[in-house]
């Protein structure tokens, strides 16, 4: 089942619609899925650099393709988004939400190169950094996606999509539980109020706990 919420995000200038999607379940029933496959991904806003306002137009354009994503239409948003690019191709924001439409779309390719155009706009832009990663996740190379989702907590500290993914990847594909937590904790600081990723808390904490008694009995 999947659920799905809104969140108004701010930038200097702008305020954006986001679109949030998160899948249902639990870890004992079965493995959690990152950002990549349950969904949990968000429209990321223009990436306008430090104090720069967005042209009016502009935003009208970018809020309109963006709601269009959100009611499901892809189809409709990739058009929109390319139009966007075409007009003001400095926003990475437009770029990773095309990778977003890729992806849903089965196209990694496309949504690599659509990232790849957004990091050449801002190498350290978070959105774009934690849709490398889930890219790189899902072609099983974790190490690397672990750099582009520490790479983009670094850059925005409270980037809550980037440290999720981390808890994810750290959880069930490098098997650093301690590491999983302490990014899950974070992402529950920034967000608050997520009922199933506090499920997974408890479980990990249950989880560590038993590793270390473990352990010191062992010694």
């Amino acid at each position: 089942m999947w659920l799905q919420h809104f969140t108004d995000k701010a930038l200097p200038g702008l305020t954006l619609l986001g679109l949030a999607l998160a899948a249902s379940g639990c870890a004992s029933s079965g493995p959690r899925a990152d950002g990549a496959e349950s969904g949990r991904t968000e429209q990321s806003a223009p990436g306008v650099p430090g104090a720069a306002e967005v042209p009016p137009e502009a935003l009208t354009m970018y809020e309109q393709a963006v709601a269009v994503m959100a009611s499901g239409d892809f189809l409709d948003a990739e058009l929109r988004f390319k139009e966007f690019v075409l007009r003001y191709p400095g926003y990475p924001g437009a770029y990773v939400n095309l990778a977003i439409i890729h992806v849903n779309n089965d196209d990694d390719e496309d949504a690599r190169a659509a990232v790849n155009a957004a990091l050449a706009l801002n190498s350290e832009y978070a959105p774009a950094l934690n849709q490398l990663g889930m890219l790189l996740r899902k072609n099983g190379k974790f190490l690397e996606a672990e750099a582009a989702y520490l790479k983009a907590v670094t850059a925005k500290p409270d980037y809550a999509l980037a440290h999720y993914n981390l808890g994810v990847l750290n959880e069930l594909y490098l098997q650093r539980l301690d590491s999983a937590l302490q990014h899950f904790e974070r992402y529950q600081e920034i967000v608050g109020g997520d009922e199933q990723v506090e499920k997974w808390i408890t479980d990990l904490q249950r989880r560590v706990a038993a590793s270390q008694r473990t352990a010191n009995t062992a010694e």
